[in-house]
């Protein structure tokens, strides 16, 4: 077996046992308990309409905390059951029911405001419009009632074993979040090691720079979703192991950012020495996977690789080399960076050592700040108006993406009145609804997604229906795909375009009670590309182009940095991390991490849009790459003030690090004048993006204490502060249509 063969084995293994897929399987069995009971109690035209509810209260059902659960599931059937009716009361009505799916639309989409958290309730909203029009039309106001009756129990029945079954299911949820935490941070500790010494199979896309910050991007929001769930109320010894593990990765983040920094610096050392290092590095990812492996099967896991002596012997015999070669520059220069790597790594180590010891029981979690202000770092439990109050502006994406699909909607409608097979005109409108998203990038990720997916998926369907099946095993073949595509619909939407085809044509064909296969196969792909296409010409009306927000995130991500800085650099006051100034300096940079998260993605979003619209991308990586840089200076500092401790001279650095701190939040004051420092002709002459440290003189690699490490990172974080300021006003005067500002 080969080793990228067992690579993807792997991989598909840990997915089968992660949350994603627990959660489709739940959906699955409730939704196969809901229809069940109805069949039991009602017969099968009931079933067919209960599993139409289960579905509109099933789709926001994600893992999530215990609080607000509730809240969560009961929206969408409270805005989606009387839609359900109304179209039901309108089928024999074209212009009515046209006009009642534009506004029904616009009123669906508004729940985006509330961003993740509305996304799932808007499409569960749309889910109950166009299914109510898959049936015949009712034959009357009592038939169109008695269906709204047993769709809306049908979602009452549901919610509360979505409730119930969060509740049963929150222990592993939380624990499988931590593995797949553990799996992402492994993976950028292997990128790291790649980086230090690249090996040919490793992609050279992930081992470049703006690999790294997209891995970083990504863990940032995988890190909110933990948050959510793992610091939850953490009060038994379980739930603090996890906590106490979710601490110690923020911190192995941070090691693995200021690493980085040495990246540059390490290309004029000999690889040979830089070998070993690469090794550690591997095998510390290799201990990550297998810890999270372990929680994954429910385990204690193995006890980590220590290689603290390892790492002091690379230290004596590079410290050695400089010895022996004195006063030779280059020697002492390659001593201080082997010096400083190896420390960095330690630091590393020594949190994977940590977080073996939290899952094994052997180390008590250190949670006195977190224990307190949980609330803090978690997402809202419950609905509030403000995002709603706060959607009413023009340029806001939320409203713009309401109209948008409203328009998408009624454009589709109309066309589907004109079609010559019009029996199935929900089919267009639902391929709109899945396809159509906020960017322009998403929406044509979705669009090659959904017309692959509905090719196969529709001939599964027709295969499944050409063989006659009775009504039983067709609604078990519904459940089955809703909870396939409701697992996968984040993490591989291919496959949830190929069980939603299958969901959609089974349950239409249930609704509808008859209706020829093949055509079936004909009409669908043909409804599918009529959809994809209009929700890609919609994608351009009343577009949410990134440049018209972008400048408010470039300025969060100079007031973040600011902060962070601050109380960063006011660690060297504290006398042990513990009660409200961890609790501020914690908010303060996840604040950061998440503002230059979101300062990624939007530039990403922003490659695939038109050249007249775009921003200044070159000029955003720039910016993005010293963000990085400042926050590694900062990550370093931070490690120094609190790793190593007893070897500074407090007294003596003290007046620096309150010169920094004020340095730095004048420098990112973007509301007052700031005049750069010049920079060496080389320096200005390099336009490319890069994520490593500036060239300068290495503290003497045989001096006792930590001052001089320290001086150096404080004069490299103002440096990169500068650069992060002078890059904000390039891209902000860029956004503006003006020169480069320097004042």
């Amino acid at each position: 077996m080969t080793r990228d063969l067992q690579q993807r084995l792997r991989h598909a293994w840990r997915t089968l046992l992660g949350a994603d897929v627990l959660s489709g399987l739940s959906v699955a069995i409730g939704m196969s308990l809901t229809a069940l009971l109805g069949y039991a109690a009602f017969g099968t035209t009931a079933a067919i309409n209960i599993s139409v509810g289960a579905i509109i209260a099933l789709i926001p059902d994600t893992p999530r905390p215990k609080r607000g659960k509730l809240a969560h599931l009961i929206a969408a059937p409270l805005l989606g059951v009387p839609l359900f009716l109304a179209v039901q009361l309108l089928r024999g009505h074209p212009v009515e029911l046209g006009l009642l799916l534009v506004c029904g639309t616009f009123l669906a989409f508004l729940s985006t405001a509330w961003g993740g958290r509305g996304m799932p309730v808007a499409a569960a909203v749309m889910f109950a419009m166009l299914l109510a029009m898959a049936p015949q039309p009712a034959a009357s106001v009592h038939e169109a009632l008695l269906r709204t009756a047993w769709c809306a129990g049908g979602a009452l029945l549901y919610v509360l074993y979505g409730t119930a079954s969060n509740a049963l299911l929150n222990g592993r949820y939380r624990t499988q979040s931590m593995a797949a935490l553990l799996l992402s941070v492994a993976a950028l500790q292997r990128t790291h090691a790649e980086r230090v010494v690249p090996s040919p199979d490793h992609p050279a896309d992930l081992r470049a720079p703006g690999g790294v910050l997209q891995r970083q991007a990504a863990l940032a929001d995988q890190l909110q979703v933990a948050r959510d769930l793992i610091l939850e109320s953490p009060g038994t010894p379980h739930r603090q192991r996890l906590a106490g593990m979710l601490m110690v990765v923020l911190e192995l983040r941070d090691r693995l950012i200021a690493g980085e920094l040495d990246i540059a610096p390490l290309q004029s050392v000999q690889p040979a020495a830089l070998r070993p290092l690469a090794d550690i590095l591997h095998a510390m990812a290799e201990d990550l996977q297998a810890l999270a492996d372990a929680l994954l099967l429910g385990r204690s896991p193995a006890p980590v690789r220590d290689h603290r002596a390892a790492l002091q012997a690379l230290r004596e015999q590079a410290t050695a080399q400089a010895a022996a070669s004195t006063p030779a520059p280059a020697a002492i220069t390659q001593a201080a960076l082997v010096r400083s790597v190896s420390v960095r790594v330690g630091d590393e180590d020594a949190a994977v050592r940590q977080l073996a010891a939290l899952a094994r029981g052997d180390a008590a979690p250190r949670l006195s700040a977190v224990r307190s202000g949980w609330q803090l770092f978690v997402s809202p439990a419950y609905w509030s108006s403000q995002p709603l109050l706060g959607v009413w502006h023009w340029r806001q994406p939320a409203l713009r993406h309401a109209l948008r699909a409203a328009l998408a909607m009624g454009a589709g409608f109309t066309l589907a009145q004109w079609l010559p097979w019009g029996s199935r005109d929900y089919w267009i409108l639902l391929t709109i609804v899945v396809v159509l998203r906020g960017s322009l990038a998403q929406t044509l990720e979705r669009r090659n997604a959904r017309v692959l997916g509905t090719l196969l998926g529709s001939g599964l369907a027709v295969g499944l229906l050409a063989l006659h099946p009775p009504a039983a095993v067709l609604l078990l073949a519904v459940v089955a795909a809703q909870g396939v595509a409701h697992a996968f619909v984040v993490r591989h939407y291919t496959t949830t375009a190929v069980a939603g085809s299958v969901l959609g044509l089974v349950l239409a064909h249930l609704l509808h009670s008859g209706g020829h296969p093949a055509f079936d196969f004909i009409e669908r792909v043909g409804d599918t590309l009529l959809g994809a296409g209009i929700a890609w010409a919609f994608s351009y009306v009343l577009p949410s182009w990134e440049r018209h927000q972008i400048a408010g995130t470039v300025r969060r991500v100079c007031r973040a940095m600011a902060r962070h800085a601050q109380q960063s650099l006011a660690l060297a006051t504290l006398a042990e991390v513990t009660g409200q100034p961890e609790l501020t300096w914690r908010l303060a940079r996840r604040e950061t991490y998440d503002a230059l998260s979101a300062l990624v993605q939007a530039s990403n979003r922003a490659l695939v849009e038109p050249r007249a619209v775009r921003p200044p991308l070159a000029a955003l990586e720039q910016l993005q790459g010293h963000g990085y840089q400042l926050l590694g200076q900062l990550s370093a500092i931070q490690s120094i003030l609190l790793l190593r401790r007893p070897q500074l001279q407090l007294e003596a650095v003290q007046p620096a690090l309150n010169d920094t701190a004020r340095a730095i939040e004048a420098t990112l004051d973007l509301s007052r004048p700031w005049q750069p420092v010049a920079t060496a002709p080389d320096e200005a002459e390099d336009e490319s993006p890069r994520l490593s440290a500036v060239p300068e003189d290495l503290p003497d690699p045989f001096e006792p204490h930590s001052n001089a490490w320290l001086l150096r990172r404080l004069a490299l974080a103002r440096r990169q502060a500068g650069d992060l300021r002078a890059a904000t006003d390039h891209v902000l005067a860029e956004l503006d249509g003006g020169p480069p500002s320097r004042a």
